[in-house]
């Protein structure tokens, strides 16, 4: 039998990652109906409405998966991981990929735009909790501890990489690595294979005359050619950052958003919060994220099941790392890379997959208490130190 305030603390951390997700995604609406009024000149709102039906949507999807059963799905696992490799396959073929600025993210079927990196994310995660779930004994072995999950890793990633969609495919290597460490792969491994990830992502770079120039603009900001060219648009953010100071120019008088900041709406919305609404709002969002990354670990640690606990702390990182990678390119402390912010940025795929994965954080944390015919919330099992 837990204690009131045992029973407070657990229920709590489902609580503060629902509010910090329904604060972003409020400031999302939001600024979309701010910035996004300017693109689409006749008809103003028609990227708001669409992202709404996609949140509606989103929800609905959510709140299926809060109340199924997440521990269904390492049944499915595997069929779940290869229809999300064929999806990503997809992409490569010509007629079904759609390139967008040089890039193949996107599939288009129906008359619908889909970008399969999206669920490839919960998939990835899915299957890497799965497998050591199975493996559990044989972690600390270097075929089924490391190489095995490493394949699973690198297989979905370097689909994604190929798409010439570097910064997803980091970010979720990144969450990937997150979970392997968490489940007890061995250290110096993981510390090869990182830097052995930024050796080959180095070589593209190098290799590739476009990103080459990006590296060498975000090298020299004060560059008056980089910031014309290859650091235009952080350095437009930059500018958005110093109009808006701290108490901002208020909701809809952003100047950036006219034309000068590209992707405002999107990957750049987060200097667009800056500038209209100023530095308090752009802290509340870093710490609405902080309060996702920790309740989110904290859902992990209270859960009982394996497979659970590690699904759990990789859905929190496949949300947490491409938002720090975007404040970090957006802020101009990273290069420039095209990422989203989670909830906030306009588009569709990553919203309401981005819900399904706060979905499955709510299951996780169900599935770890019950209650009594008194009405009670006990424990499914006995405490366990947990690895986090």
């Amino acid at each position: 039998m837990i204690t009131a305030l045992e029973r407070s603390a657990d229920s709590r951390n489902a609580i503060m990652v629902c509010i910090a997700t329904s604060l972003l995604m409020v400031l999302g609406l939001v600024m979309l109906a701010s910035t996004s009024v300017w693109i689409t000149e006749g008809r103003e709102y028609s990227l708001l409405i669409k992202q709404a039906g996609c949140l509606g949507f989103g929800l609905i999807v959510s709140g299926v998966l809060a109340y199924s059963d997440y521990k269904k799905l390492r049944k499915w696992a595997w069929p779940i991981y290869s229809f999300a490799i064929f999806l990503l396959a997809l992409c490569y073929i010509p007629g079904v990929g759609k390139e967008v600025n040089g890039e193949t993210r996107w599939i288009q079927l129906a008359g619908f735009t889909f970008q399969p990196s999206e669920p490839a994310k919960i998939a990835l995660m899915i299957g890497l909790a799965a497998w050591f779930a199975h493996h559990q004994a044989e972690v600390k072995t270097f075929r089924k501890g490391y190489l095995y999950p490493m394949a699973i890793l690198g297989s979905l990633i370097g689909l994604i990489f190929f798409e010439k969609d570097m910064g997803t495919s980091a970010g979720l290597a990144a969450a990937g690595i997150a979970l392997m460490y968490i489940a007890g792969t061995r250290g110096y491994l993981l510390l090869g294979s990182c830097l052995g990830g930024l050796g080959v992502l180095s070589a593209f770079v190098y290799t590739n005359a476009n990103r080459m120039n990006r590296i060498m603009a975000f090298m020299n900001p004060d560059d008056p050619d980089a910031q014309r060219g290859f650091f235009y648009q952080q350095y437009r953010a930059l500018l958005a950052w110093g109009n808006g100071g701290v108490d901002g120019l208020g909701l809809g008088n952003g100047a950036e958003k006219h034309g000068y900041l590209p992707f405002a709406h999107t990957d750049f919305i987060f200097p667009m919060v800056g500038e209209e609404l100023g530095l308090w709002f752009a802290l509340g969002t870093v710490f609405c994220f902080a309060l996702i990354a920790a309740y989110g670990i904290a859902i992990a640690a209270r859960c009982t099941d394996l497979f659970g606990r590690l699904l759990a702390a990789g859905l929190t990182c496949s949300i947490v790392v491409p938002a720090m990678m975007n404040i970090g390119v957006t802020t101009a402390v990273l290069p420039n890379t095209g990422l989203p912010l989670p909830f906030v940025s306009y588009g569709g795929t990553n919203l309401i997959f981005t819900m399904a994965t706060v979905g499955l954080l709510i299951s996780i944390h169900r599935s770890t208490i019950t209650l009594t015919p008194r009405g009670e919330r006990v424990l499914l099992a006995k405490k366990k130190s947990v690895k986090l």
